[in-house]
This record gives C-alpha cells, sequence and structure tokens, in this order.
C-alpha cells in the first residue's frame, strides 16, 4: 500500500501543478477588441476632462489623478493589444502548420493521379479493356473485371476532385495566413503608438507631480478638509444605518419575529437578493465618468508618507452633471455635509448605496427611486472644468467596494 502512495502522491502533485498553471479564461479575439474599444473611450473622455483641467495654468491634484487614470487605461490597453497579438501568432502558427499540410497532400495526390494517368494512357484502347473482361475464365470473373474498371474510372475522376478541392483549401489558407500576418502588422504599429503615448502621459505626470510637491502645506490643508468631511459622512451613514435597524427590530419584535442582523420584510428581501445577485452588472452613478479615487487605503499620489483610506469610489465626469441611483430603492436620507454637498442614500433592502458632492437634490427621504433615477445635481469643481461624485456601497455596517458591484468597463 505504501509503495502504491509513493507512485501516486508525485503524480497527483504534478497535476495540481499543471491545473493550477491554466489560465482561468482565455479572452478571445472579439473580447479583446470589445476591451480594446471600451479603454479607447475611457481614454478619449479622460482626454476631455483633462482638456477642461488645463484652461487653468496652474496644476491640480485632479489633473494627476485624472492623467494616473488614463495612464491605467492606456497600460490596460497596451495589454490587450499584447494578448492579441498571442492569438494571432497562436493563427498563424496554425495557418502555416495547415498549410505545409495541404501542400504535402496535394504534393501526394498529384503523383498518385500521374501514376493513374500514366495507367490509363498505356491501356486507353477500348479494345484492350473489352479484351480484358472477355478474357474472363467465367461470367463471374467477367462482372468483377467490368465493375473493376468502372471503380477504377470512378476513382481516377475522384482524385482529379480531390486535387481541385486540395487547390481551393490551400488557396483559402494562404488568403487567412495572409489576412492575419497584416491584423499582426496593424497591431504592432498600433502597440508602439501606444507606449509612446505612454511615454509621454508619465512624463506629463512627473511634471504634474514636481509642481505639487512645491504646494505641500495647501495639499495637506486640503487632505484635512476632506478627512474631516469623510468622518462626518461615515459617522451620518453610520447613524442612519444604526436607526433603521433599531426600528425595524422593533418592527420584527412587534410581529413576533426576531433577528440578530438587519431584519427585512419579504419585501425588502426580494429587494435585497435582487441587489446582490446583480453584482457587477450595476450602471455607473453618472452617465459617463472615470474612476479617479479608488476604494480602500493607497498612498497619497504627492504627498510621501501619507496614507489615503477611501470609503467607496470617485468618478470624474463633465460639469453640471447629474448623478443617478444604481438601483431601485428608498431615500432613507438626504443630508448636509460640509465639504462634501448634499449627500443622498438610498435603501435596497440590506444594501445602502450613498451619492455625495450634490449642489441640488431631486429627491426627498421616503421617495421610491428606480434604476438611473436622476438624484441631484453635482457640485462643479473650483474651475468649473467639470463634477465629481463620491458613491459608497454598504451592507448593514460593512462598507463594500462599488467598483466590483457597478458595471466594468
Amino acid at each position: 500500500m505504501s509503495r502504491l502512495r509513493s507512485k501516486i502522491l508525485p503524480f497527483i502533485g504534478v497535476l495540481v501543478i499543471c491545473l493550477m498553471a491554466l489560465p482561468a479564461h482565455t479572452q478571445t479575439k472579439k473580447e479583446l477588441e470589445e476591451k480594446k474599444k471600451k479603454l479607447q473611450k475611457e481614454i478619449n473622455y479622460t482626454n476631455q476632462l483633462l482638456k477642461e483641467t488645463k484652461k487653468n495654468k496652474d496644476h491640480s491634484l485632479d489633473e494627476l489623478l485624472s492623467l494616473k487614470s488614463k495612464i491605467n487605461a492606456r497600460s490596460n490597453l497596451i495589454s490587450a493589444i499584447n494578448s492579441e497579438m498571442k492569438l494571432i501568432n497562436g493563427e498563424i502558427e496554425k495557418s502555416s502548420s495547415e498549410i505545409t499540410n495541404l501542400e504535402s497532400e496535394l504534393a501526394a495526390l498529384k503523383v498518385e493521379y500521374a501514376r493513374i494517368i500514366y495507367y490509363a494512357f498505356k491501356h486507353r484502347s477500348s479494345f484492350d479493356k473489352m479484351m480484358f473482361v472477355f478474357a474472363s475464365r467465367d461470367f463471374n470473373q467477367a462482372y468483377k473485371r467490368l465493375k473493376y474498371i468502372q471503380q477504377y474510372s470512378e476513382y481516377r475522376k475522384a482524385q482529379a476532385e480531390e486535387i481541385v478541392l486540395t487547390q481551393e483549401k490551400l488557396k483559402t489558407e494562404i488568403e487567412t495566413l495572409k489576412r492575419v500576418k497584416e491584423e499582426k502588422t496593424v497591431l504592432i504599429s498600433m502597440e508602439e503608438q501606444e507606449k509612446e503615448k505612454l511615454a509621454v502621459e508619465k512624463n506629463q505626470q512627473e511634471t504634474v507631480v514636481k509642481q505639487l510637491q512645491g504646494k505641500e502645506q495647501e495639499l495637506k490643508s486640503k487632505l484635512q478638509k476632506q478627512e474631516e468631511s469623510a468622518r462626518k459622512l461615515q459617522k451620518a451613514i453610520e447613524k442612519i444605518i444604526e436607526e433603521e435597524i433599531r426600528k425595524a427590530r422593533e418592527a420584527a419584535k412587534k410581529a413576533g419575529t426576531s433577528s440578530k442582523g438587519f431584519p427585512l420584510t419579504p419585501e425588502a428581501l426580494k429587494l435585497s437578493n435582487s441587489f446582490a445577485s446583480n453584482k457587477g452588472q450595476l450602471p455607473w452613478p453618472v452617465l459617463q465618468g472615470v474612476i479617479t479615487g479608488k476604494f480602500g487605503k493607497h498612498p497619497h499620489p504627492v504627498l510621501e508618507g501619507i496614507v489615503l483610506n477611501n470609503n467607496g469610489i470617485d468618478i470624474s465626469t463633465t460639469s453640471n452633471s447629474t448623478a443617478r441611483a444604481i438601483f431601485d430603492g428608498e431615500v432613507s436620507s438626504v443630508a448636509i455635509i460640509p465639504g462634501e454637498g448634499k449627500v443622498v442614500m438610498v435603501r435596497h433592502g440590506e444594501y445602502l448605496s450613498v451619492y455625495s458632492y450634490m449642489t441640488e437634490v431631486f429627491v426627498n427621504k421616503g421617495d421610491k427611486v428606480s434604476t438611473k433615477q436622476e438624484l441631484g445635481k453635482l457640485v462643479n469643481s473650483a474651475d468649473k472644468s467639470k463634477s465629481q461624485v463620491h458613491l459608497e456601497i454598504w451592507k448593514g455596517m460593512t462598507k463594500l467596494n462599488p467598483e466590483y458591484w457597478i458595471y466594468r468597463k
């Protein structure tokens, strides 16, 4: 038994390593083309935002964040181009192999066909064929010889057709190889252009960082205000959630039921499950935008040794834009947070979505809202070049990364 185990265990180990090495999902050319289009669209939109931002002669943190977002999108675009080139290289290899096989097959068919034609030429006389049949010992042999002559004629015809068919296949495969090589040439050129643009953008980023480093005190002061606003917002959200949980538990107790978590009515539970099932497919809180502030802890883009902690994500969009609901729900609260403007919180069963940086709100507490319904007008930035929405998603008292919930471009 131990001997058997000693033989099996190494095999299982190798098998596990091989399975781990396999990619979870290999993207198709169509998926990569679609990804490239979306990334290019994001880059174009970021360029539009940067164009507006650059009207202000002084470089700003907003400009730096937009640049970082564009550099990230450009890097992903180059990565998608590389992945597509790998697929094309595979197609070229496959096509080249197929051409080699077809050429060998065609050569063999031609040799065989030449042999058949030579034999037919030697026995081309119909008299020879008749003598071959009439020289038979009996009727059965004569019948077999006649069938042989017919089959040989059909075989010769089939061989000629096979040669024509193989020639057509070879021609098609050569055209395919030519087309695929042209695609590769285009991709190589595209990759070189994107790398050149990326290098320029990285230089621009360095220039902006250097200028902003000279504004350290200004940045620290602004950061302090933002952190204070974020704390006030979090306290407001937690207070609202705690109050809603308390009310829900009181209602559940009166109804003769109890729950340790967030008690939900059947309607609220259905809404909560529906929200959860749409993870990764929820619409963006603005019509168009670029994520310029990521969820969680990140080093400050300029100030060394300072770590930022974002409870949600920040999405930059064009000026005078509106925020919209990412799912059906009920408005839990409309509040004013100093430094954040007006804030709208929408309940989706056990989940809560929070929208900040609004100057004007179109809804009231208790209103039922539908997916993509406009909630309010966003505050324009100081130079009036763009707007921004801050989105948070909570499940009970737990903060979630909104980037995993909204549709990924």
